[in-house]
């Protein structure tokens, strides 16, 4: 588990991970694209990114999310 925060404008170049991952969003909103699909996503939202798949993240306002990662 990781808890990550992110000022406004904020994120995450594309990436890849072995492991599937989920996102619980815990304050503000974000823009998270995954494999090429764009999710704007919000406070009390979660997101399923697959395992090696790209996925990238850019804040719109302050944000915070909560990263589990499954081995």
């Amino acid at each position: 588990m990781t808890l990550f925060a992110f000022g406004k404008n904020q994120g995450l170049s594309e990436h890849t991970t072995p492991f599937d991952a989920f996102v619980t969003i815990l304050d503000g909103q974000a823009e998270i694209i995954v494999d090429g699909n764009v999710h704007q996503v919000k406070q009390g939202e979660m997101l399923h990114m697959p395992a090696n798949k790209p996925h990238s993240l850019k804040a719109h306002v302050p944000f915070k999310m909560l990263l589990l990662m499954l081995k």
